[in-house]
């Protein structure tokens, strides 16, 4: 089991802003070398799908249960977006190695914290 926390409590950020959290892992049933962290966006509707892998950090892990850190700053753009046709989602990833055990959550970067609709005259 792995599971991601906010220290925010919230999963939505404005460009600059710090995205702080935690790791947790247990019941990995071995021990594992690392736990990587990335912060990714990724695009979801019609057409290919692209993943970019924009930050990450690699924790170093030492047991099958454990807990760690992590930070990094919300970067300028691109910025989280829904369209009719294409949506581009950002998430915090988390893999332990080498056993390959993930997760992964969404999260919101774009101007005050609010994620962009296009198409439409709305923005929330």
């Amino acid at each position: 089991m792995i599971a991601i926390d906010f220290e925010t409590k919230r999963n939505a950020f404005s460009s600059g802003e710090k995205i702080v959290g935690s790791v947790r892992w247990s019941e990995l049933g071995e021990p594992v070398e690392n736990i990587e962290v990335r912060l990714i966006w990724y695009t979801q509707g019609k057409g290919d799908r692209d993943v970019t892998i924009v930050d990450q950090q690699t924790l170093p892990a030492t047991a099958a249960s454990g807990q760690s850190e992590f930070e990094f700053t919300a970067p300028v753009g691109p910025y989280s977006f829904s369209g009719k046709l294409i949506s581009l989602i950002w998430a915090i990833e988390v893999i332990a190695l080498p056993r390959r055990d993930s997760e992964s959550t969404n999260i919101v970067i774009g101007p005050g914290g609010k994620e962009v609709f296009i198409g439409t005259s709305e923005i929330t």
